[in-house]
């Protein structure tokens, strides 16, 4: 049955784990009733659990594998039938592998691109389907720093979210050519301190990490609920996100130099890891009897805040105070001058 209250529905893919989690509860604390997709039960329970304990509306757990198109449909039928119509829907889940471009093999690659590209297309396709009937609602794509500015050791996950740019601004003009009211918004997150880089797959001889500077899943998780809310066209997340996407326009040598010494380092730590004891979650989740929550190993290094993020999350704002300050200021300027 639809909810009662006229509470948003919202569906948050790669809802069991890191940013997606922690979107699910933000979204949760707004009284949301939300669709929660992933592959891993336990986490999903959880989630929905959490959900529910901090005001969610209603919260239903839909066990599903995004790059199955036929599967993210029926899961988004499940969710209008049992909550009412989509207002939201968040496209999340990815994978990724860590290791040199010649030490990936195609069907690494394939997998990859399946989750982290087509399973935003085929969510985009499922929430498109029920939007643009009703002329209403909003995507929300979780992109990444690493779609203008590739680096070493992820070529699969950094292609994808390539790929996932380049599809939402197609989509996006074609919304409006044709006259839309469905918003698509793309959120384009830093590294974040999620329990990813302890299950991703990974052929390097220390534990993968995220290339400082880190942040909590929470600093994306409201930048997301932001976008969702108010439909801006792209919202960047922390300063390193905004330098890396204006470095590669006019740097892109002086960057290519920078990863080739830094980049495998940065995302290694100094623990070195047994390959042959490395479970990781590529092929199937690890999570179907352990929760992992939204946090990874990182907490001591990962910041809780954003200040960039709260200023373009809120443009007019920003721009509003900040034109009144400058007005202040140069009437205080002409002022004084008068009086001399």
């Amino acid at each position: 049955m639809p909810t009662a209250s006229g509470a948003p529905v919202v569906v948050v893919t790669g809802a069991s784990a890191g940013v997606g989690r922690a979107a699910a509860l933000a979204f949760a604390k707004r009284g949301a009733a939300l669709g929660l997709i992933a592959r891993g039960h336990a986490g999903l329970t959880a989630a929905r659990a959490q959900a529910l304990e901090n005001g969610a509306a209603d919260a239903l757990v839909i066990p599903t594998d995004v790059s199955d198109a036929d599967a993210v449909e029926a899961a988004a039928a499940r969710v209008e039938a049992e909550l009412g119509p989509i207002d939201v829907w968040v496209n999340n889940a990815m994978a990724s592998v860590f290791a040199y471009t010649w030490d990936v093999t195609a069907a690494e690659f394939k997998r990859v691109t399946e989750v982290t590209y087509l399973g935003f297309v085929n969510g985009t396709l499922a929430a498109l389907k029920r939007m643009r009937t009703r002329d209403s609602g909003t995507i929300v794509q979780v992109g990444s720093s690493l779609a203008y500015r590739s680096i070493p050791l992820q070529a699969p996950y950094c292609a994808s979210k390539h790929a996932v740019a380049g599809f939402t601004d197609s989509l996006r003009v074609e919304l409006r050519a044709t006259g839309s009211n469905v918003r698509i918004s793309q959120v384009n997150l830093p590294a974040m301190n999620t329990p990813q880089f302890g299950w991703v797959r990974t052929r390097l001889p220390r534990h993968p990490q995220p290339v400082p500077p880190i942040y909590q899943p929470e600093v994306g998780a409201e930048a997301i609920v932001r976008a969702s809310e108010t439909g801006q066209r792209m919202l960047d997340v922390g300063l390193i996100t905004v330098a890396t996407r204006w470095g590669d326009k006019f740097i892109p040598r002086l960057l290519d130099h920078y990863l080739a010494r830094k980049g495998v380092d940065s995302q290694q730590t100094s623990e070195r890891i047994d390959a042959g004891a490395w479970k990781d979650n590529l092929a199937k989740p690890l999570d179907d009897t352990q929760d992992r929550g939204a946090h990874g190993i990182f907490d001591d290094q990962a910041k809780s805040h954003s200040w960039q993020a709260w200023a373009a999350s809120r443009k007019p704002a920003v721009l509003a105070v900040g034109g009144a300050v400058l007005a202040l200021a140069t009437a205080s300027t002409v002022f004084g001058r008068a009086r001399r």
